[in-house]
């Protein structure tokens, strides 16, 4: 398992060795007044603003919507868990461009905050609202019975069970926010994705970028550094006599009408916008609009992509999981740093990375399916390893163990224990990492074969050409695309919760 992990660890490394080789190449000089200047002071600020107000939004909100539909007696509340599952299917830069033709001057921080929350809080929701179905209410009758009230016995006795959900959860969200380009470039606000690319575009593979690419990392290992500290090492598995209960729906009473308005209000926002945008531009095209024969093949790619992609992070991210849970350390903490970190960069970097070492270490894998692929995992290694550890450290050691005094090898233990036990949680780390290839752009413009037209390709080309009635059939082909993986993510959530 740590060969595996340390394998992988130094693969994912790539991107920001070749961020610290171009720095080397460029020189101190150079490289510090390209940093230590008003530019990016700006960015970072913006950056910061965008993840502190963002992210304590994402929480409250998901937290709020996962107590709604799992704890109390909410009408129609498998209806609405759905809802809150939903926007997933609609790619980030959909959205943006949605509420961007709902409200042309919605620019900048508040545009960036709005639009980002709507997309992501559902990375939040899904595992918070699996941890809640699996908490034994025998705690909380405790606390309840010490002469706690309902609000004490949630924050005192609830939420901290929440925490590796809600670390995970944000750090996930954390990351895209890092990471995300199309969105930020339709809302018109600046971040070091924006800039980075910018720079790129401007001047190929420019010295400026890379520098930039270099502070992005930083900030990365920051956030790395933050939900390690906040996620501590206590035990969430529960052995012991007896099961756990079923829990009691609490009554809303005078608050059915504010949840459900809550409940209502989120689902029109995150996925009524985006599909009312879509019909209209739909309906301006027509059938005119639908070049069959160019859809088709696109679709095919996406798929092929997709599926190979997901099975390949998977497999990959399983060792780092494992250990993670198992062995915590500070070797495996600098190893899952190494899982994390990637995930923070834009796809441009990994590509531009992969492209340095593929054209001057091995030429024949320039431009191939491997090197996407490959890029492909590196960019979703952090999808894959919040679903697979939230998911195994709910299995408990004690069976691992049991099965090897049973006489079975721990290879064995961990395969035919533990990862059938945690396969609700692998099948969710797929679904995720497909919907992230589906909507995947940059580096799959930068290392595709020649030929290659995936649906995400087709819109961003047709949207940047201002054709958005040529484009939204592809829109609309990437969202259902994108529902059957978000419908298996909510499948796999309610049986990982034993419904």
């Amino acid at each position: 398992m740590v060969l595996a992990a340390v394998i992988v660890s130094l693969v994912s490394l790539l991107p920001v060795g070749f961020v610290i080789w171009i720095g080397i190449q460029t020189g101190w000089e150079t490289a510090s007044a390209l940093i230590f200047r008003p530019r990016v002071g700006e960015l970072l600020i913006n950056t910061a603003l965008l993840l502190a107000v963002t992210i304590p939004i994402s929480i409250i909100l998901a937290v709020m919507l996962a107590w709604l539909t799992e704890r109390t007696d909410l009408r129609g509340a498998r209806i609405w868990s759905w809802f809150a599952v939903a926007p997933l299917a609609v790619p980030a830069f959909v959205q943006s461009y949605a509420w961007v033709s709902l409200i042309p001057g919605l620019h900048g921080l508040f545009g960036g905050v709005l639009v980002s929350v709507l997309a992501y809080f559902p990375f939040l929701y899904l595992p918070v609202s699996a941890q809640l179905r699996r908490l034994d209410p025998a705690i909380e009758d405790a606390a309840a019975s010490l002469g706690n009230g309902p609000w004490r016995v949630f924050f005192f006795a609830v939420l901290p069970q929440l925490r590796l959900a809600i670390c995970g959860g944000s750090l996930l969200i954390g990351l895209h926010l890092l990471a995300e380009y199309g969105l930020y470039v339709m809302i018109r606000f600046d971040t070091f994705t924006t800039a980075i690319v910018d720079q790129f575009q401007s001047a190929f593979n420019g010295p400026a970028a890379n520098m930039l690419g270099g502070v992005l990392v930083i900030c990365c290992f920051g956030l790395l550094s933050l939900e390690a500290l906040l996620r501590g090492n206590e035990r969430y598995a529960r052995v012991g006599s007896g099961a756990p209960r079923d829990t009691m729906k609490q009554r809303l009473g005078l608050l059915a009408v504010p949840a459900f308005l809550i409940c209502l209000i989120t689902a029109g926002l995150s996925l009524g916008v985006p599909f009312v945008t879509l019909a209209r531009w739909l309906s301006i095209g027509g059938m005119d609009s639908w070049r069959l024969d160019l859809i088709g093949m696109a679709l095919g790619q996406t798929i092929i992509f997709a599926v190979a992609g997901a099975l390949l992070t998977t497999i990959i991210t399983v060792p780092m999981a494992w250990l993670s849970v198992r062995a915590p350390g500070r070797f495996q903490r600098i190893m899952e740093a190494c899982h994390y970190y990637v995930g923070s960069l834009p796809g441009v970097v990994v590509a531009l990375a992969l492209v340095t070492v593929t054209v001057r270490v091995a030429l024949p894998l320039y431009q191939t399916v491997f090197t996407l692929l490959l890029a492909y995992a590196l960019l979703f290694l952090p999808r894959s390893l919040v679903g697979l550890r939230a998911s195994i450290a709910q299995v408990p050691v004690e069976l691992e163990q049991a099965a090897m005094a049973l006489g079975r090898s721990p290879a064995q233990a961990v395969r035919q224990i533990t990862m059938r036990l945690a396969a609700p949680g692998v099948a969710v780390s797929m679904a995720l990492v497909g919907l992230g290839i589906t909507n995947e752009l940059t580096a799959t413009l930068m290392l595709a074969p020649n030929g290659t037209r995936t649906l995400a390709m087709q819109f961003w080309s047709l949207t940047s050409e201002i054709d958005y009635v040529g484009a939204a059939p592809y829109a609309l082909m990437m969202v259902l695309l994108s529902l059957p993986m978000t419908l298996l993510l909510y499948a796999q959530s309610k049986r990982f919760g034993g419904r």
